[in-house]
């Protein structure tokens, strides 16, 4: 049924399949984030809602903490657990809990994995073009349209510096 890299039969139509045949992808950054994950989206042929199955290890972090400004976002536990910082607060999720991160939501949220085992959940998105994302800590501003970061500390007035 699905090539190495998708779903899709000979006829170019998606079928359904078994979690087992996406394949994993991993990324880290320095010591402290890592995660493993199946674009299950991707490899379905979902072009419009990100669903992703990952895994984090103890003592890993998912990524910087962070908010979208137009995605709503959706994490459910399926085993083990791990520790959601959502903006100053901290909470601790184990398999069958649940939360949404709606769009404009101004709480940074992360995940952590303080944990002696590994923790896989399933994360669940929009896939917008037009996307903003703010990360709480850095106070960095991604815009996907452009693929561009930017630095929020410095703020401007919608007529500032047109008058010169």
């Amino acid at each position: 049924m699905a090539d190495r890299n998708s779903s899709i039969n000979a006829e170019g139509i998606f079928e359904p399949f078994s979690t087992d045949e996406a394949p994993w992808e991993e990324f880290s950054h320095g010591q402290r984030f890592a995660s493993r994950f199946k674009r299950l989206d991707k490899f379905g042929g979902g072009a419009h809602v990100g669903v992703c199955l990952e895994e984090l290890e103890p003592g890993k972090q998912s990524g910087p903490a962070h908010y979208h400004m137009l995605e709503e976002e959706h994490l459910y536990i399926l085993e083990g657990s791990l520790t959601l910082r959502l903006g100053d607060k901290t909470f601790e999720l184990s398999k069958e809990d649940y939360v949404c991160f709606p769009a404009g939501q101004k709480a940074g949220h992360t995940l952590i994995n303080h944990s002696d085992k590994t923790c896989r959940y399933l994360i669940i998105g929009e896939k917008n073009p037009h996307e903003v994302t703010l990360y709480t800590d850095s106070g960095r501003i991604q815009v996907r349209l452009v693929q561009e970061g930017y630095d929020q500390s410095q703020t401007m007035e919608y007529w500032e510096g047109e008058d010169n």
